[in-house]
């Protein structure tokens, strides 16, 4: 007499297409998540070119593109385009209509409402920085959410590259307020110098928190409701009842509309936390200078 089969095996042998679900491979709904050399289409896909890697300095470099490198060069050029036509179409009218005014609206949302309460007045030269990095965001999100389409930022790899830049504003603006002398004089808190051994190290890591945290959470929020959704698909083609595909429907596109949602806010808030630390840096800085009037 044959033993039953263990959980692991009964999830081996339904994913594979076993049970309720032969015939069907579970593991082809989580492609849509994953990074491909190949582009979805109606009816299959577009495989990508692929070019010889190449070696630089003794590291070796694979420069072929992939699926969420496609996306998010798309977003980049939908997002030069966007911009253009738009500030062509400020030019002619300064009264916008339609979806130009809700351009208009995010731009002063983001100028008003994120960079000057979090930077002052003098974080207004960086607010074309916050405004590239909140619509970069945002269209890449949203182009996840389109048929046949990749959400590029749940891609570890996209968001860590939009967290160095992030950090390398965070430092230039901190050492533009305060001044290179007075950035390098905080790393050491402030402390005696028999305790500077202990408390640089610590505030050089600091300075790599901030955007490390920058990049899990825009990732492990965008790929946590994919997931979901896959999930709920999933049980459509497991279980193959009425009951079952009505519930899955209803909760899917729920989440689909949650997801729009959060693709919004997300990314208001990698441009609010980027604007915010670069504000504790700058004020730092403003806070030593009215220190300096006063002592005088």
């Amino acid at each position: 007499m044959n033993e039953p089969n263990s959980a692991a095996d009964t999830l081996q042998t339904a994913a594979h297409g076993g049970g309720h679900g032969e015939g069907f491979d579970f593991a082809h709904l989580l492609d849509h998540m994953k990074d491909g050399r190949y582009v979805e289409v109606p009816g299959g896909h577009v495989d990508l070119p692929q070019f010889p890697p190449v070696t630089i300095g003794g590291i070796t470099l694979d420069l072929s593109p992939t699926k969420h490198v496609v996306f998010l060069l798309l977003a980049a050029i939908l997002l030069t385009v966007w911009a253009v036509r738009a500030a062509r179409a400020y030019r002619k009218h300064p009264v916008q209509r339609g979806m130009g005014n809700v351009l208009e609206l995010m731009v002063l949302f983001i100028r008003d409402e994120v960079a000057i309460p979090n930077m002052g007045p003098s974080g207004l030269r960086y607010v074309p920085y916050l405004l590239t990095t909140f619509f970069f965001i945002l269209i890449m999100n949203l182009l996840g959410l389109v048929p046949f389409g990749a959400t590029a930022t749940g891609n570890i790899a996209v968001t860590a590259g939009l967290a160095v830049i992030a950090f390398i504003m965070i430092q230039l603006s901190a050492i533009r307020a305060q001044g290179l002398g007075h950035y390098l004089a905080h790393l050491t808190g402030g402390v005696h110098w028999a305790l500077w051994p202990i408390m640089v190290p610590i505030e050089i890591l600091g300075l790599f928190t901030k955007p490390f945290a920058l990049c899990i959470r825009l990732f492990a929020n965008m790929t946590g409701g994919h997931i979901v959704i896959v999930s709920l698909i999933g049980l459509i083609l497991l279980f193959r009842s009425l009951w079952v595909g009505g519930l899955s429907v209803g909760f899917t596109v729920t989440i689909m509309l949650l997801e729009i949602m959060v693709a919004f806010i997300q990314a208001y808030v990698f441009t609010m936390l980027t604007s915010l630390f670069m504000g504790l840096g700058m004020q730092a800085g403003h806070g030593e200078a009215h220190d300096g009037e006063h002592a005088h």
